[in-house]
């Protein structure tokens, strides 16, 4: 058993470059705090996490809003779909750290440890090995953060109602932050794309989670219990950008939509 779960998609997803990299994430965040949004105080966000060229201008204008805070985010709980192993319920790893090129992140073990008493958390490493939904946002955090417990969550088969389960235990206060990993439409016109990641947008700033699926969002289940949990609170999630791979980089035929979403606490 390694104690380590090292980067998989470093040099294709993003510069595997440690100074490279650095550059690349802090010029999304400083072009991205020109924007009206980056003075809020979130509890949540909801990121893309498709490679940066793409979705890394849209992620950064969620992530922005953390380098003005003025409390100090302990530990980060991130929620991304399981895209490769085949999973019931949500997923916790084994090992100690999670590493990129910017360092190592280490885990909150105990916390995680909590969330076997729940019957929808397995022990798994499999979804993790190679999952970049939850990987493709340590830069953003290690460069806004600095130092900070990671609980990853990698989610397949469940239910909204599990997802928020496993949120409300891990809720905390103040030092917790709550990350949501999902891209939006894929492989649609990009005319198309924009009118069903509207649609999925006003479902997710309504609180609608009937309307949530997966041709909407890879990620609709870490969305919807995020929403459930929310609507429990009384929380609302603000847009903050709403774009597709059409408007970063790319060709318009076949698009993937990105979104970001913030909360307060």
């Amino acid at each position: 058993m390694t104690a380590t779960r090292h980067a998989a998609v470093a040099g294709s997803f993003y510069p595997d470059d440690p100074t490279e990299l650095r550059a690349v994430v802090d010029a999304y965040l400083e072009d991205a705090g020109r924007h009206a949004g980056a003075g809020l105080a979130p509890k949540a966000l909801i990121v893309p996490h498709a490679g940066f060229i793409y979705s890394g201008p849209v992620a950064a204008r969620a992530y922005a809003a953390l380098r003005s805070l003025d409390r100090h985010i302990e530990r980060v709980v991130l929620v991304g779909p399981s895209h490769f192993a085949y999973i019931r319920g949500l997923a916790v790893p084994t090992v100690e750290r999670f590493e990129t090129p910017l360092g190592p992140v280490p885990l909150d073990r105990d916390a995680i440890e909590s969330l076997r008493a729940l019957p929808q958390v397995t022990v798994d490493d499999a979804p993790h090995r190679r999952e970049h939904s939850l990987e493709v946002q340590l830069p953003f955090l290690q460069c806004t953060l600095g130092d900070f417990r990671l609980m990853p969550l990698a989610v397949g088969e469940s239910t909204p109602a599990e997802v928020a389960g496993v949120l409300e235990m891990v809720w905390g206060g103040a030092e917790t932050l709550i990350v949501i990993s999902s891209d939006l439409s894929h492989y649609h016109d990009y005319y198309d794309a924009q009118a069903l990641d509207r649609a999925t947008a006003d479902a997710i700033e309504s609180g609608d989670i009937a309307h949530l699926n997966g041709e909407g969002a890879c990620g609709f289940l870490g969305i919807a219990g995020l929403l459930t949990r929310c609507g429990a609170l009384g929380l609302r999630l603000d847009r903050l950008d709403l774009r597709n791979s059409g408007d970063t980089a790319g060709p318009k035929a076949q698009v993937v939509g990105y979104g970001a979403w913030a909360t307060q606490s």
